[in-house]
Parts: C-alpha cells; structure tokens; sequence
C-alpha cells in the first residue's frame, strides 16, 4: 500500500523524511492553508528517485497549477476544492497523474466521485469539515465498505499511530494508499520523523 505524507513544508524535515520507506510527500500550494510552502527551495532537498512529489491545489486555476508543476518538477496533482471534471481532464492532458479528494461525511457522500469516475487517476476520501483538510478528525471508515466504483482511493483524514491495525482490517480492494498528515506533526508542516518511521515499522 502507497505511504503519502502531506503538509510538508521544511527542506531539512523533507530531506529527512526521504529516508523512510514512503512513497509520496504533498505539498500543499494553498495559500489559506498553515502548511502553505512558500518559496520552497527544492534544491536543497535530496530525495530517492522512488519518491513522487505531489502537489495540492484547491480551486486554483490551470495557468497556476501548471507554473507550479513545471517550477517544482511535479507530476501528480491533487485537488481539494470543487474543481470541475473539466479541469481534471484538461490537466490529464498534460499528462499529470490526478487524484481528486472529496470530504466524506455520510454514504450519500461517496456519489460526488461518480462524475470524475473516467478521468482522475485517484480518488482521495477526508473527512467533511469547513476547511480543506488537515483537520486531524476522522470519518466514519465503514462508509467505505459502500464505495463500489472502479477507481482506487486514498484514505485521509485524522489517520494516527493508534490506527494501524483498523487500516488493516478494511475491506475494500479499491484502497490504494494512506495520507498521513495532521497527527504525525511536532508543529504544522514539521513532520515527526520519529513517529512516522514506527507507524510504518507498525504497518508493514
């Protein structure tokens, strides 16, 4: 199963967390968000070739997605707002991998995926709040049990030490990969290396 770590904001912190066995690091290009990178020096960070860099958007426009991909070398975005199937096939084209996130509050919630279901890549379930993730609640997971369609998922929102064993035990052969966030941080964007290596020691 994919390990992504989100919210990252700090060259040395990112460089660091590139020695664990994880397959994607976010980072989030919004500007209301307290994990915004900003004037992020990709240069000084080293990173293992098997490490995708994800970029987070939420309603952004193309043009600036784009010049933010091309800035940091990206290949995957990931949208968080109410961006419009449209916009996803227009990035597909560009030949970016897509997941697009949908905040999950009751089974009802899960048909707001059906009209994206033949153009993203991913699908990535949170938990619905006012803000755009990073919340650090959960949802109820046996919703998931009800997600039938053909695209496979992430699942985000609140995900902790304490939940390895709950993560295991989901049924659903659509569940690709964890994002790991809120409750791995010493401080918003800071991750603690420290924790997130003994979750994976853990989940493996």
């Amino acid at each position: 199963m994919i390990i992504k770590v989100c919210g990252m904001k700090y060259p040395e912190n990112i460089t660091k967390l590139g020695n664990l066995s994880i397959q994607m690091i976010g980072l989030i290009f919004y500007k209301k968000s307290i994990r915004y990178v900003e004037k992020l020096n990709m240069e000084t960070v080293k990173l293992p070739p098997f490490i995708q860099l994800v970029g987070v958007f939420v309603d952004e426009t193309l043009k600036n997605i784009l010049d933010i991909i091309n800035k940091y070398s990206i290949n995957i975005v990931q949208l968080h707002g109410i961006e419009s199937p449209e916009l996803c096939k227009k990035l597909k084209k560009y030949g970016l991998i897509v997941i697009k996130s949908f905040q999950i509050g009751k089974i009802e919630d899960l048909n707001f995926c059906i009209p994206y279901e033949n153009i993203c890549n991913y699908f990535l379930f949170d938990t619905k709040t006012s803000q755009y993730g990073g919340s650090g609640n959960k949802f109820d997971w046996k919703i998931l049990s009800f997600y039938c369609r053909k695209i496979p998922f992430f699942l985000s929102g609140g995900i902790s030490e304490d939940d390895v064993d709950a993560i295991k035990q989901l049924n659903n052969i659509r569940l690709f990969g964890i994002d790991l966030n809120s409750k791995f941080e010493i401080e918003p964007g800071l991750k603690d290396i420290d924790k997130i290596r003994s979750f994976i020691l853990n989940f493996v």
